[in-house]
């Protein structure tokens, strides 16, 4: 494996590929340390000390935002919303796509139909930085009217110049957000990997290193901030659980089901052609997004709620609540399915299958192979959303159960450990692309690499 790590340098083209990507890395974690105009940032830093004490630590909205910005929250900078609104974006227009004929036409049109569709994403995308820009700006001004704590009193205030903050604060937080955007596209066209989830894979991996020590410190003095025991030897069990977990990832990620699928027998050019394939039907075909969908949706009415005050609701949806865990249980469950049936469609699929002379073995063509593709998707969703859920709410039991800090758990499993993942085994896959297009040894010595040597 390090031998294929040495072999990406001797390729000029990939080296380049490699060092762009580095250099747009250093771009994002600058902006994510240069704090927006306006705001002292001391006076930001004790209203969080004061009141969250680590706002990367506190679960919830506050936790999720600062994980996901890559530190951005705390110095409320100029990556504070990150790229996020555009995946936002990205994937309302995926959802949209399917539901409405016309951007359903586009898709179907190719690359110029794309390319609109793209378009229309960019314009989504301002939109929500100009909505989410608003109320970062207006958390700062105020936090009591967004349901956080207000300032104490004596304490300075977070914005130098309330005039004109919000206006200014909300401009160049989209203009950050554009600029990453436009960076994330040009990674993928000249780097390596899919640009915008290589950005949100930084991120959340420049969060690590603070995980790491907070894990050492508790080690060091043998407990954890809410003062439970925590020795060595339950930090090596975290390492293996931690080692377990990613391989679940792993498996979750790479698992599918092969459906066997059988050409018919052609004549072309005096040679007869026939032979038979599979289609992988992926477990987990939504992919992260239900987690996305469950944490976005559920913070509504939590944040809703701490700003009307109405307690027992707030309470029963506080995050790593029993409340909280089961609705966001539930909501999981239901965008797996939901995202399934929105992206897959049987019925499309059986067509292709007809027109292409293809059939499953012992199911005939037409509504009986898209009723059986149907049933199988269902079966294997179950499953796949099942595990999911699991996966998902783990580290919400850590950090509940055990006390373990937020910052620690979010690497257990959910969102951030889904999103590593997946883009380190993208990014690996299009590594070894390239080595093996130019006769390369790649990353694996078994499997497809060795056959390629007849080996």
């Amino acid at each position: 494996m390090f031998a294929a790590f040495w072999n990406t340098l001797k390729i000029k083209e990939l080296r380049n590929r490699l060092l762009f990507t580095a250099g747009i890395i250093i771009l994002i974690r600058v902006a994510a340390n240069i704090p927006c105009p306006g705001i002292d940032p001391v006076a930001l830093s004790k209203y969080f000390e004061a009141n969250f004490s680590n706002a990367a630590s506190s679960g919830g909205l506050l936790g999720m935002v600062d994980l996901f910005s890559g530190g951005a929250l705390l110095k409320f900078a100029l990556a504070t919303l990150g790229i996020m609104p555009y995946i936002t974006s990205s994937i309302v227009m995926q959802l949209l796509t399917p539901v409405i004929p016309s951007l359903e036409k586009m898709s179907r049109e190719g690359d110029s139909g794309r390319q609109k569709i793209n378009q229309y994403t960019r314009y989504l995308t301002v939109l929500v930085c100009l909505v989410q820009g608003t109320v970062a700006a207006m958390a700062m001004l105020n936090p009591s009217k967004l349901g956080l704590p207000a300032l104490a009193n004596g304490q300075s205030l977070i914005v130098m110049d309330p005039s004109i903050f919000i206006f200014m604060t909300v401009l160049v937080l989209t203009a950050c957000t554009m600029v990453f955007m436009w960076l994330g596209e040009q990674v993928t066209e000249r780097g390596i990997g899919n640009g915008a989830s290589i950005i949100i894979t930084i991120n959340i991996i420049a969060r690590m290193p603070n995980a790491c020590i907070q894990l050492w410190e508790m080690a060091r003095r043998g407990s954890t901030a809410a003062g439970t025991t925590f020795t060595p030897i339950h930090l090596l069990i975290l390492l293996c659980i931690f080692a377990a977990v990613t391989a679940a990832t792993i498996l979750l990620t790479q698992g599918y089901r092969r459906v066997p699928i059988q050409m018919v027998r052609k004549t072309i050019g005096g040679q007869v052609q026939d032979g038979s394939t599979y289609m992988p039907l992926k477990v987990n075909f939504a992919g992260v997004m239900p987690i996305i969908f469950a944490g976005a949706i559920i913070m509504v009415p939590s944040t809703l709620f701490g700003m009307l005050q109405w307690t027992t609701a707030s309470q029963f949806l506080q995050h790593g609540s029993t409340g909280y865990i089961f609705t966001y249980s539930a909501l999981i469950l239901a965008f797996s399915y939901f995202w399934v049936a929105n992206q897959f469609n049987p019925l499309q699929i059986s067509d292709n299958l007809k027109q292409q002379g293809a059939y499953i073995p012992g199911i005939r063509p037409g509504e009986p192979t898209a009723h059986f593709l149907d049933t199988t998707m269902t079966k294997i969703t179950f499953a796949g959303s099942i595990f999911l859920t699991l996966l998902a709410i783990f580290p919400m039991m850590l950090y509940v159960g055990l006390r373990i800090p937020f910052m620690v758990a979010s690497f257990f499993g959910g969102t951030s450990l889904l999103i590593m993942v997946g883009v380190v085994l993208d990014t690996l896959s299009q590594l070894e692309s390239h080595l093996t297009m130019r006769n390369y040894d790649g990353f694996l010595k078994r499997g497809r690499i060795r056959n390629r040597g007849g080996k």
